[in-house]
């Protein structure tokens, strides 16, 4: 180790003297090398809290599974007319409704079914004075067996689906929780068919992993919306529920509390515009019943 005393100069001939180097003190290298990278790690911290809070302000949008073709394709239609991108979150109603109950950082909600909108509306989650209905659908009972024949209007559907059921299943969304499942459930019961068939049911997370249950064969029937059947050229419906059967298929929209209030107030009035409702009508979504 080198102290300050050891590095004074001796006496020289002035002519001769070179101009003085200021002494080493202990753990000056270490200390330039540690402030040099506390500065770089200074602008690396920065530069992170910029892109935080860039991603912070960017809109999220939570909808229904059933929602994520319509979701895709409205995102480039919203940016072409001066929108930001926007993050989509997509599964069953049921789950992000308890997400957002949770904290969850929405700023727009699309549910399936009317209450898991009115459950955050009691709880006062979302803006009640956002609140509309977007869209509405239709019950279907599809089939994997490209051959499979149409049941026609008049034969009876629960005899029809025990039948062609044989030793498969049939694949729902969960019957309890995601609206899909709700809805199928509630139908099946019109039907006097929900005790013969419960057993023998395929619950899947979500009714888009219901279609799939039946799209890669390992379930030979399911009940799914008009619009999911639409998007998957694997199933063919061969039956749809008649309205009576279950209650009224509503995809209700709203504000999430708490979130980026303009930026989901012009999603929202976009969502209302010709352009966004073609995109619905594209994909088989029915425009809304009035109230």
């Amino acid at each position: 180790m080198r102290y300050l005393g050891a590095d004074l100069p001796q006496p020289v001939n002035p002519a001769m003297r070179r101009p003085r180097r200021l002494p080493r003190i202990p753990g000056c290298a270490s200390l330039r090398a540690f402030l040099g990278a506390l500065a770089v790690w200074a602008g690396v911290l920065s530069s992170s809290a910029v892109a935080q809070s860039a991603d912070a302000a960017q809109l999220t949008v939570f909808a229904a599974a059933s929602m994520g073709d319509v979701m895709r394709d409205l995102a480039p239609l919203w940016k072409a007319q001066g929108g930001d991108a926007f993050r989509t979150s997509l599964a069953g109603s049921s789950v992000l409704a308890r997400q957002i109950q949770q904290g969850a950082p929405a700023d727009v909600f699309i549910s399936a079914n009317a209450a898991w909108m009115d459950l955050l509306e009691r709880d006062g989650v979302i803006l009640p004075d956002t609140r509309s209905d977007l869209a509405a659908n239709t019950l279907v009972l599809i089939a994997r067996d490209p051959k499979a024949a149409p049941i026609a209007p008049g034969q009876d559907l629960a005899a029809q689906i025990d039948k062609r059921l044989g030793n498969g299943r049939l694949a729902m969304a969960l019957v309890d929780a995601v609206p899909a499942g709700i809805y199928g459930k509630a139908a099946l019961e019109t039907l006097g068919a929900w005790p013969g068939l419960a057993p023998r049911i395929a619950q899947a997370d979500n009714v888009r992993a219901a279609l799939a249950l039946v799209a890669s064969g390992e379930a030979p029937l399911g009940i799914v919306y008009a619009t999911d059947a639409l998007a998957e050229p694997r199933v063919r419906v061969i039956a749809s529920f008649p309205p009576g059967t279950h209650p009224p298929i509503r995809y209700p929209v709203a504000a999430v509390a708490g979130g980026h209030d303009a930026a989901a107030g012009a999603f929202l009035a976009f969502l209302r515009s010709p352009g966004a409702a073609g995109v619905l009508r594209a994909h088989g979504f029915l425009p809304a019943p009035e109230r």
